[in-house]
């Protein structure tokens, strides 16, 4: 046996007795000391077989505690290497399988090394005698720390006050001190660092740290506790003295408020002329208020609702001015173009001069971005002289969000509508819901099926929140709602609303929303209105064509405002060379040449058509979010397998609309003057170029068809003519939607011919003259009658042409 030590006086005998090799049992949750006799209970394997085997032998064992208690199955690095050696008193076998171990804790040691033990841990032992130093110093660190144990035990309810009486009857140092080290409530870590130390005079200094420590933060604990328990009885207090005065007041008949809170709520209650249903609930929730504790959790729930309740108006209005042309001049002023929605709000307000209530006023403005369909909503507001609310309904995705959330849960507040309500203050603001094709739906509800009482007139004037509980009258709102693609609005949604299109802006257009609204403004925003800053209109046509592609002008004022951004800089420069009393000399003229000096490389090319036919390469139109563009599909035929393939990240729609031209081409290919055999031996490929853009739809059914029937004819197909339309197996073509937009990008990328489905010919009429011109428009039946104008002169007479 090895032994660590410096003391005087050692105890030879207990060394001699103690075998150099030991059992270990790993302890989880607990640090036994010398001079400690503790139960221990045992119930993994290879700690039983460890307990068996010290019992069976010298009845010593080594305990180590774990580093974490957590370790089920501990290896040879989980374990402290400093411990207790101590001798099994005692084992009980429990009838669960435990085992239940007395020891008595003799000396300190530490692992020097593991020995092999496939049944448990073993180890070879060094035993550590704790040195004695100077004694007066231990003499001074003994009382110390007997100090601090007295007034520790004395703030720390959990330790018996007779665990003081056991300690003064104790004579050694380290008994004393092993004595305190077990009766301290601390973590396995900080005690361990007793068992680290390896000289009594060490031992005393760790352990007066740690009793300093914890008086300390019980202290702290206590006065926390104090201020608690006064806080706590104060308001014990007040709510006996509040039942006392309720009481006296019940005694005595009084229908007095017992509080001013109380009487101001009921008062706002009294105010709001709120209906019969409504009224009856503030009155009942403000009883109940009366009776609950202001301490309980359930007194702010309702003091919140009786807040909403009164402060959501219930009749307070703005009264209405119905003057057409006031109304006509606001539209005018804030909106150029966009005629149709102009002319259905005036026609609203006309039956409001005459009706005075009108329900079914809900309008719903489909139109790509940048286009004004919010800014539209705001003119709406300011011409009938009501409030403005805009709520946005993109990503919403919880029923909750709509109609509230019911008083049971922690948080809980009303829906939008409600809150937007709050927000007007009045019972006829005009409420914009923006994006309402963004909504979507999971576990938590579908919010589009709430909007159906939302916007409902036969409905909305008894809406019910889940938070009020009580009906709301809606129908005085207007409702506006605004949304970018209408087959992304529920058909319920749709059949509940007036659909206005807002078709994209032509470039004339453009140029003229740039001159009247978008250039003062960002003149005003950039500091520019003292000095003469122009922009001409081929600058103003040139950020469009080659800066901008869009249906709105959302990019065009960005544009714009970096032009103005970097005139600001060159003004600002100017003045620093010149000094500031030339300021009101300087003048900024902005031509096309400057624009791109200013907004660098243009980002887009005009496309024109080429003159030049092409076999095999056919231009058709599509519909997108921002508007109209071109499709250019490109047909070849190779020789390989018989197969068609397709590519360009085309949807399935569009996938099956090229096999149905393949199968129109097969089956009438004698009617055509192509050869029954043309598919024999050979591997059709079609490919859309820009093949990261997804594309989808039917409507490019007669654009396939007539790149293949090219491609299979060698026939050079004409550039400048552009078609859309779709088709069946017989040949027929089927009408499309979109036509404005997809005449204007064929007007706006040089198109002189469109060929478009008969069945479309209705929609012309709607169309501006100015997106017809210079295009010759030929609606077509079948597929056979487009041949004509692709592949050679027309023979059939103009059916009609732009002017």
């Amino acid at each position: 046996m090895t032994v660590k030590t410096n003391s005087t006086k050692i105890d030879t005998s207990i060394v001699q007795d103690i075998p150099s090799v030991l059992p270990v049992l790993p302890l989880r949750d607990n640090i036994i000391f010398p001079y400690m006799i503790f139960p221990v209970l045992v119930g993994r394997e290879q700690s039983i077989r460890a307990a068996n085997f010290s019992l069976e032998s010298s009845k010593y064992i080594f305990l180590a505690a774990q580093k974490k208690a957590t370790i089920e199955d501990p290896k040879e690095n989980d374990i402290f290497t400093e411990g207790t050696i101590a001798k099994i008193i005692q084992i009980l076998k429990l009838p669960n399988g435990l085992m239940k171990i007395l020891v008595d804790g003799i000396i300190q040691g530490r692992i020097v090394e593991f020995v092999k033990n496939p049944s448990f841990f073993e180890a070879s032992i060094e035993v550590v005698l704790p040195q004695a130093e100077n004694q007066m110093e231990l003499n001074a660190l003994v009382r110390h720390m007997t100090s601090l144990f007295k007034n520790y035990v004395k703030v720390n309810r959990s330790i018996p006050p007779e665990t003081i009486t056991a300690y003064e009857n104790i004579d050694e140092f380290d008994r004393k001190m092993f004595y305190v080290a077990a009766n301290i409530n601390q973590s396995i870590e900080v005690k361990q660092k007793i068992l680290q130390k390896f000289s009594l005079r060490d031992q005393l200094y760790e352990i007066t740290k740690i009793l300093s420590s914890e008086i300390d933060i019980l202290k702290v604990e206590k006065e926390i506790e104090t201020k608690v328990h006064r806080n706590i009885s104060k308001s014990q207090r007040k709510f006996i003295i509040q039942e006392q005065i309720r009481i006296l007041h019940e005694e005595l008949g009084e229908d007095e408020e017992v509080s001013p809170d109380f009487a101001k709520i009921k008062e706002k209650i009294e105010k709001a002329k709120m209906p019969k249903e409504a009224k009856d609930k503030g009155i009942e929730e403000l009883s109940k208020l009366k009776k609950t504790p202001p301490s309980s959790p359930e007194s702010s729930v309702i003091r919140n609702y009786l807040d909403w309740l009164t402060d959501v108006p219930w009749s307070k209005k703005t009264k209405d001015n119905l003057s057409i042309l006031n109304v006509r001049t606001i539209l005018d002023e804030d909106h150029y173009g966009l005629e149709k929605p102009k002319e259905r709000i005036v026609e609203h307000i006309a039956v409001l001069n005459l009706v005075k209530d009108m329900k079914g006023q809900i309008l719903c403005f489909v139109g790509p971005p940048g286009v004004g369909k919010t800014s539209l909503g705001k003119s709406i507001a300011r011409a009938l002289n009501r409030k403005f609310i805009r709520i946005s309904l993109g990503g919403v995705k919880d029923e909750a969000e709509i109609r509230g959330h019911r008083r049971t849960y922690i948080g809980s507040m009303p829906g939008k509508i409600i809150q937007s309500m709050k927000r007007a203050g009045t019972i006829n603001p005009v409420i914009l819901l923006d994006e309402i094709d963004k909504m979507s739906m999971d576990f938590r509800g579908d919010p589009s099926s709430a909007m159906l009482e939302v916007l409902d007139p036969e409905q909305n004037h008894t809406f019910n929140d889940h938070y009020l509980d009580v009906d709301y009258d809606l129908s005085k709102v207007m409702f506006l709602t605004t949304a970018n693609v209408r087959y992304n609005i529920p058909l319920p949604l749709q059949d509940r609303m007036e659909i206005i299109e807002l078709p994209g802006y032509l470039e004339f257009e453009k140029v003229e929303i740039a001159k009247r609204h978008i250039i003062p403004k960002q003149i005003i925003s950039h500091g520019l209105k003292k000095y003469n800053v122009e922009l001409d209109d081929k600058a103003i046509q040139k950020i469009i064509n080659y800066y901008t592609r869009e249906a709105g002008v959302r990019n065009l004022e960005r544009e714009i405002a970096s032009v103005l951004r970097k005139t600001a800089r060159e003004i600002v420069a100017k003045q620093s060379a010149n000094g500031k009393s030339a300021k009101k000399s300087i003048a900024i003229k902005c031509d096309e040449n400057r624009i791109e000096e200013y907004l660098g490389v243009p980002k887009f090319r005009k496309q024109r058509a080429s003159k030049e036919s092409r076999i095999g390469s056919v231009t058709g139109l599509a519909w997108t979010s921002v508007g109209g563009e071109i499709l250019q599909v490109d047909a070849t035929i190779m020789s390989g397998s018989e197969k068609l393939t397709l590519t360009g990240q085309l949807g399935d729609v569009m996938k099956e609309s090229a096999q149905a031209a393949l199968s129109y081409l097969r089956s009438n290919a004698t009617d055509l003057g192509l050869s029954n055999t043309f598919f024999k031996g050979k591997e059709i490929h079609i490919h859309l170029p820009e093949g990261a853009i997804p594309k989808d739809g039917p409507s490019a059914g007669i654009t396939l068809t007539m790149a293949l029937y090219s491609a299979l004819s060698k026939k050079p197909a004409k550039s400048d003519v552009a078609m859309t339309g779709e088709i069946t197996l017989r040949g027929n073509v089927l009408p499309i939607g979109g036509l404005n937009e997809k005449l204007l990008a064929a007007q706006r990328n040089g198109m002189t011919t469109v060929l478009i489905p008969m069945d479309n010919n209705k929609d012309l009429t709607e169309i501006k003259d100015a997106v017809l011109e210079g295009l010759k428009i030929i609606p077509i039946k079948t597929i056979k009658e487009a041949i004509p104008y692709l592949f050679g002169e027309s023979k059939t007479k103009k059916i009609k042409s732009g002017k």
